[in-house]
């Protein structure tokens, strides 16, 4: 059975703004439609990735060690860890917010480290292991960024409900900002994987097997 052509074969370009797939034309660089730069593969992928990915390692350890918010009731206020937070409405009864919380701060960003981790460990050493389940593994941490600010926005929630039955105030602290750019810098980190690289069996012309080049 013939091997059918590759894009880059037949001088197609995907762009990364807007999906439209370019035929090259001579000199062409850019995207007809929406006028973004056209790559053959996402520049520095592998690279990149892990840069966004240690970064968001390092943002994680003070996302934990310090205070998410601080909440006064009757007069007397306290700052909360997340875990320290989550263990705050389990105590009061609130599991259903304590179990969010966990999922969203605790559960998710550990999914993803060991996910992105994997993806790029392996698209690094070209391994041809479990492929189709890497692919459905980056589509899944795709998936789940979307929710990944939900932690935040629950803290924003209990907030403002506290403050409006007048039950106490509640502020947010350095520890939501941390988690805030974990948050992000994963987000980036998926983004700047080519998934591409998990079906190549060959190394491509970008430098360190990257997949670079235009």
């Amino acid at each position: 059975m013939s091997t059918p052509a590759l894009a880059d074969q037949l001088n197609l370009r995907l762009c990364h703004g807007c999906g439209q797939a370019c035929a090259l034309r001579h000199g062409q660089h850019h995207c007809d439609r929406c006028g973004a730069p056209l790559h053959r593969r996402k520049s520095n992928a592998i690279t990149r990735g892990w840069a966004f990915l240690f970064a968001a390692l390092i943002f994680y350890i003070p996302a934990n060690a310090l205070p998410v918010m601080n909440t006064e009731m009757l007069g007397q206020g306290s700052d909360s860890t997340i875990v320290g937070g989550v263990l705050e409405f389990w105590e009061a009864g609130a599991w259903d917010i304590a179990l969010i919380i966990f999922i969203a701060s605790i559960g998710v960003p550990a999914i993803k480290f060991v996910s992105l981790g994997l993806l790029l460990y392996t698209a690094q050493r070209r391994s041809q292991w479990a492929r189709r389940q890497r692919s459905q593994l980056y589509r899944c941490v795709e998936l789940i960024g979307y929710w990944s600010m939900l932690d935040v926005m629950v803290v924003a929630l209990v907030a403002a409900l506290v403050q409006l039955h007048g039950l106490g105030t509640i502020e947010p602290r350095p520890g939501i900002l941390f988690f805030g750019m974990v948050v992000v810098l994963t987000m980036f980190s998926a983004m700047s994987f080519d998934p591409r690289l998990i079906w190549d069996d060959q190394p491509h012309q970008g430098e360190h097997g990257d997949g670079a080049g235009n």
